[in-house]
Parts: C-alpha cells; structure tokens; sequence
C-alpha cells in the first residue's frame, strides 16, 4: 500500500498544473473509505461486485422489525469494513434507527422519515490507536 493518503474529493485539475494533491491523515482517509463503503451499492462497483453494503438493499424493504433490519445492517456493514478496510481490527459496528417527523405548516404536510445513525469503533493497525466514526442517513420519506 502506498505510504500517501489523498484526500477526497480529488482536485485533477492539480495534476495537469502539475501540482500535488491534497494528502490526508490515516484517520480521515479510513473515515473517507468507510463512507464509499456505506454510499456503494453491491454489484456498483465496476471490478469488485461484493464492494458496498446492504443498505440500498434495505432501504425500501417494509420494515417488520426495527432490531431485525438494524442487525442485517449490521453484519453487512461489519463484514464489509472488515474485508475491505484493512487498516483497522476490532472493529465494532452499531445501528440504531429512529423516527424523525418534519411538519410544513405552509403545505400542511407532515414527512416522517426513518433517521440511522452509524457508529464505529476499532482500532488502527499501524498505531494501536482507538478509531471513531460517527454518521447519520435519512430512509425513505412518508408524507402525509
């Protein structure tokens, strides 16, 4: 692996003028690659279909059960941290779901969207530090 960590997004522009890229530090680069993780859909990525999480899966699947959606959840994005980010160990993947409802008075409408919030925590290889990340992703509105 390369010993420099580019911050996203990339500035091409800087490469054609000849300039260096943005560098990042190891924190924020994992933190970067885990939300590629989480944006990326199964079967998106062009030359690796298992890259992603389920959470597209999940987002417009009727939701029976809260605790049930948030381990399967869970699992996919433990499993997908855990195989494609390899500057991390022990790591620790916690959903939780809520509701959130947003009234517009104007329109008299009321939008009730499903709120999940993402938290790890793991340690970074190279250092032993402890590693925090910290998210949050609207599903689904209701309107009414």
């Amino acid at each position: 692996m390369s010993d420099y960590l580019y911050n996203k997004p990339f500035r091409l522009i800087n490469i054609f003028e000849n300039k260096d890229l943005r560098e990042a530090d190891a924190g924020k680069s994992i933190s970067q690659h885990i939300e590629l993780i989480i944006f990326t859909r199964f079967d998106e990525h062009r030359h690796n279909s298992n890259f992603g999480c389920e959470i597209w899966d999940l987002d417009f699947e009727l939701i029976v059960s809260e605790t049930t959606w948030e381990e399967k959840f869970r699992q996919s994005l433990l499993k997908s941290i855990t195989d494609y980010e390899k500057r991390l160990y022990q790591v620790e993947v916690e959903i939780k779901m809520t509701e959130v409802e947003k009234s517009f008075t104007i329109r008299n409408v009321t939008e009730i969207k499903k709120k999940v919030d993402i938290s790890i925590r793991a340690k970074i290889n190279i250092t032993g530090e402890k590693y925090f990340f910290n998210t949050a992703l609207f599903l689904s509105p209701l309107s009414s």
